[in-house]
């Protein structure tokens, strides 16, 4: 994004907020929609038997995915350690990560995660991002959306 600052005639480039971050090393599994309501349907509950993290701050909109934490991309990344402390304790095996698309915040997430599961020499634990994010799966169909909190179906046409 750039801005013109008038007062000096230059513009100025703003740099994206990953920027101050280093770039995943990682590239994390990936988890289909129809995996995760499989899931979610044979009784595996989120934030029990795996974590749902909806990443999204300003867009947050339209509903999320039943059981989901919200923590924004933006905040994240300090909050790593303390955030596998946390799971690591509970035993959780598997963390889903989604924004809007999951091209993005998600894939950049999982991907950070994945990284400091890699670096603790854990490998009981994955992080994945949930393919097309929540579009995706407010997409998907009646039965998916009866897996969403706050679901308002006028976000999604």
């Amino acid at each position: 994004m750039a801005t013109r600052n008038l007062s000096v005639g230059e513009e100025v480039v703003e740099k994206p907020w990953h920027a101050a971050y280093p770039a995943p090393k990682t590239t994390a599994a990936v988890i289909t929609r129809e995996s995760l309501l499989s899931w979610m349907l044979e009784g595996k509950v989120a934030g029990k038997d795996f974590v749902l993290v909806d990443l999204r701050r300003t867009d947050f909109e339209g509903g999320t995915i039943r059981g989901s934490i919200n923590m924004p991309a933006q905040s994240l990344h300090s909050s790593i350690p303390s955030l596998y402390a946390l799971l690591s304790t509970a035993t959780i095996r598997n963390v889903i990560w989604y924004c809007g698309s999951s091209r993005g915040r998600g894939k950049r997430a999982a991907g950070w995660f994945a990284d400091y599961i890699a670096e603790q020499n854990n490998t009981e634990m994955e992080s994945r991002t949930l393919e097309e994010g929540i579009k995706g799966w407010a997409k998907g169909g009646e039965e998916y959306v009866r897996m969403m909190d706050e679901y308002d179906a006028a976000v999604w046409k």
